[in-house]
């Protein structure tokens, strides 16, 4: 049996969520290898709906879940977090839930700073979500990170504490917003060192005995791959790496361990926040497919902007990514429209173009190349095998393989767990 790792192939919000917790039901431990509480996961089980953004999904399913050494962790978030789904009746403990001991924190002093530099940067924003995610990354890199395991050496805490205020302050004194004192942060950190320790273990290792007793492990992947720190639309990206090679170093597991890697897609494409959008809509079939969708940020509320299926786009994520298969999502939202498009590449300068961009100002210039194709009346919605889907929407979906050079290995047709076709199981490789 192979493991399975899950990432996004768009800019996030493809509908990981349900797949993932359809794929954990055939799991026995499910894992998040990379980013912070900016990602979210909605997952509707028995018409219960659980928001997630630190927890993996395979908890509501009663599986372990793991927080790997690639996630920064806001201990309050997380926290409270576990509190609002244990009030929905969820289990969650050590037993159920390890934390990797070298996990960075994101500290106040992280999302202080994230937004004061949104604010400062004007007309030329990234769309942060403002909860520090990246100041926090940036920490780990510069080796001043306040890590889980540091929270029981409270002689490491001190001086690392002094080390990280010099560094935050100077730049928040710049930027004209309020510093932090040592007090405030200890404070903090005294205050959740006790619900938070319990959880902290050597999850590698825990990990690495597991595979080899041959438990299936599903790695949850956060955002996408475009908007990954090296492969996406830079700087409108996240502040970790989310191609599937990060769920080794991630989780501290082998490269051989991350298995089948099946790649999330939408029948068509969404964002949140700035950056560049080739294929977006700005009409009334753009707002249809964001009201039919219920296009807004699982974390930020934010709505989602709306275009046609960009298979330029999936097909460097599937190359850079290093994926097997893709399961399409949302394939209802489609129904009734006359025609429907495809991004197949780009046009720039007046020259045709097969891959995004990497400069800015290119990539805010560049236009779509689109294919249209007929609609279809039909519905696609609570389909749970190909002959119940109408003639068109199976060209569709057989144009967008071909596409994007992988196969379509899951399809989605509404958000129930059930409601989807199984064309090759991840976990048989």
């Amino acid at each position: 049996m192979a493991n399975v790792t899950v990432i996004g192939t768009q800019w996030g919000d493809e509908g990981k969520g349900k797949i993932v917790d359809w794929l954990a039901s055939r799991a026995d431990i499910v894992v998040r290898f990379q980013g912070g509480h900016n990602a979210g996961h909605t997952l509707v089980v028995n018409d219960q709906v659980y928001k997630l953004s630190l927890l993996p999904s395979g908890l509501v399913g009663g599986k372990i879940g793991v927080i790997g050494n690639g996630v920064v962790v806001d201990p309050k978030a997380l926290m409270s977090e576990i509190d609002r789904v244990t009030e929905q009746g969820l289990v969650v403990t050590p037993e159920t839930l390890w934390i990797a001991e070298t996990a960075p924190l994101i500290l106040p002093v992280h999302g202080a700073l994230d937004r004061a530099r949104e604010l400062a940067r004007g007309n030329h924003k990234i769309g942060t979500t403002g909860r520090g995610i990246g100041p926090a990354y940036e920490d780990k890199v510069a080796r001043r990170a306040i890590r889980i395991c540091d929270l029981s050496e409270p002689e490491t805490l001190d001086w690392k504490i002094d080390e990280l205020l010099l560094h935050h302050n100077t730049l928040l004194a710049g930027l004209g917003a309020e510093t932090f004192t040592k007090e405030e942060i200890l404070a903090f950190l005294k205050e959740i060192t006790p619900r938070l320790l319990p959880y902290a273990c050597c999850a590698w290792d825990r990990l690495a005995e597991a595979d080899r007793a041959g438990k299936r492990i599903l790695f949850e992947g956060a955002q996408a791959v475009m908007l990954d720190v090296d492969h996406g639309t830079y700087p409108f990206v996240t502040s970790s790496n989310t191609v599937a090679a990060i769920a080794a170093s991630g989780s501290g597991m082998s490269p051989k361990s991350v298995g089948f890697v099946l790649g999330i897609a939408k029948a068509y494409t969404t964002r949140v926040g700035e950056g560049p959008f080739p294929s977006e809509l700005f009409d009334d079939v753009g707002q249809g497919m964001a009201e039919r969708g219920r296009e807004f940020g699982t974390v930020t509320g934010r709505p989602r902007r709306c275009g046609w299926f960009d298979a330029a786009m999936v097909r460097r994520a599937v190359r850079v990514g290093g994926v097997s298969g893709v399961a399409l999502t949302k394939l209802d939202i489609l129904d009734g429209m006359k025609e429907v498009s495809i991004c197949v590449g780009y046009e720039l300068d007046g020259q045709k173009i097969d891959n995004f961009p990497s400069a800015p100002g290119a990539q805010a210039r560049v236009k779509p190349i689109l294919e249209t194709m007929p609609g279809w009346n039909e519905t696609t919605g609570g389909a749970r095998s190909w002959a119940e889907l109408p003639a068109q929407a199976i060209k569709y979906v057989r144009r967008i393989e071909e596409l994007i050079g992988t196969p379509v290995t899951l399809l989605s047709t509404s958000p129930e767990r059930e409601d989807t076709i199984l064309v090759t199981d991840p976990f048989e490789g």
